[in-house]
């Protein structure tokens, strides 16, 4: 790849933002704009999610883009976290724009909430909804219950992804749950949401909006930040998929659309998983935590709890996983605040600095058709 990330940009999370999502998307994007150097005028691509609801050519008018010459969108909710960086490299490389802004925004708390049983017009959801399946937590609850039956997992395990992401979000002054820590006692008195999934096993409601800008490595070079280089992208879907789980693979209890991504990570970056300094990982459950250990190859089928005991994936354990506090602890902004928690430790900039110069995995959405990135610092 030839293409990196120059600059990030946030509004502040929230319960409530108070204002439109389309400002919410202006003012990140205005954010990461000046993070980089740049201006409105130099823009000539956009990307986001289809559930965002901002169209590109009403951010454009907002932000004063005069034109426009790419203009895309990823599918599949959360799986496109990754897939829109993708989308602007792959313009950047193909000369098709000089300077692609990838945004999302979303009133998640105070307007639509994810959470919540929703009528949908997809034909899949007849195929679980009449049974009670009707919301993610309910979706994932039986893949968990699956994997835990195969792993010889406890739902411990799972709380013990949720205590790693508050620990870090308390030392993390732009996390929703800064200073809020909890402990497993804590996750164990949570509530059930759908057993085994508990209240402290579900990730976030928040308000807010992130972007992130990408040009060529050449220009990022002379920008006012250090690039964060796209070392490898990969888009991702399994067999036999289908929204948020699938019922109908061999093997219920694992996630091979992010196997798909990882085999392509590992041999497009030349990177494995022991050079990984710090992983990313989309946690809007923390079940599919433990299941992306797996696939993305940090350790053996049904060996994550192995690597999750005893700090592992805490900060200054075998590998950090989150150190922002992901999901669960930072802020549901559908994944995009991890590429920027990704860039801030290329950068050196994050609130809880990983050591090392080794390049950064970030993942998005699983039980969807998914992607994924490798960053690594400027030579």
């Amino acid at each position: 790849m030839t293409a990196a990330i120059a600059g990030i940009g946030a509004t502040e999370f929230s319960k409530d933002s108070g204002r439109s999502e389309l400002r919410l998307a202006v003012e990140a994007i205005r954010a990461a704009l000046d993070d980089a150097g740049l201006r409105p005028a130099d823009v000539s691509g956009l990307v986001t999610f289809t559930m965002d609801n901002n169209s590109e050519i009403a951010v454009a008018r907002e932000l004063g883009i005069r034109e426009l010459t790419f203009l895309t969108r990823i599918g599949y909710g959360g799986g496109a976290a990754c897939a829109v960086v993708q989308q602007a490299v792959l313009a950047v490389d193909a000369g098709l724009a000089d300077v692609v802004v990838c945004y999302r925004a979303l009133n998640e708390r105070s307007g639509r909430r994810f959470g919540q049983a929703h009528a949908s017009p997809d034909p899949d959801t007849a195929w679980h909804a009449p049974m009670g399946l009707a919301t993610p937590a309910a979706q994932v609850a039986m893949v968990a219950q699956r994997y835990l039956h195969d792993s010889g997992a406890s739902p411990d395990d799972f709380g013990r992804v949720s205590v790693a992401a508050r620990r870090h979000a308390a030392t993390n002054p732009h996390a929703w749950f800064h200073g809020r820590p909890i402990t497993l006692d804590d996750h164990r008195a949570s509530r059930w949401i759908a057993e085994p999934l508990r209240l402290l096993d579900c990730c976030q409601e928040s308000d807010g909006a992130v972007a992130v800008v990408v040009t060529s490595l050449e220009r990022a070079r002379d920008l006012a930040r250090p690039p964060a280089v796209v070392a490898a992208s990969a888009q991702g879907s399994g067999p036999g998929q289908y929204v948020m789980t699938s019922y109908y693979r061999p093997q219920m209890g694992a996630l091979p659309e992010m196997g798909v991504v990882a085999r392509q990570l590992w041999q497009r970056s030349g990177y494995r998983p022991d050079d990984i300094r710090t992983a990313v990982l989309y946690d809007h459950f923390t079940p599919y935590v433990l299941l992306q250990l797996e696939e993305l190859g940090f350790c053996g089928r049904g060996e994550a709890r192995h690597l999750i005991a005893d700090g592992g994936i805490e900060l200054g354990g075998r590998l950090p996983v989150n150190p922002h506090g992901g999901q669960l602890g930072e802020a549901y902004i559908h994944g995009m605040n991890g590429v920027t928690e990704a860039v801030r430790q290329i950068r050196g900039t994050a609130a809880n600095q990983v050591p090392g110069d080794g390049p950064v995995l970030v993942t998005a959405g699983t039980g969807v058709p998914t992607s994924g990135l490798v960053l690594a610092p400027s030579l």
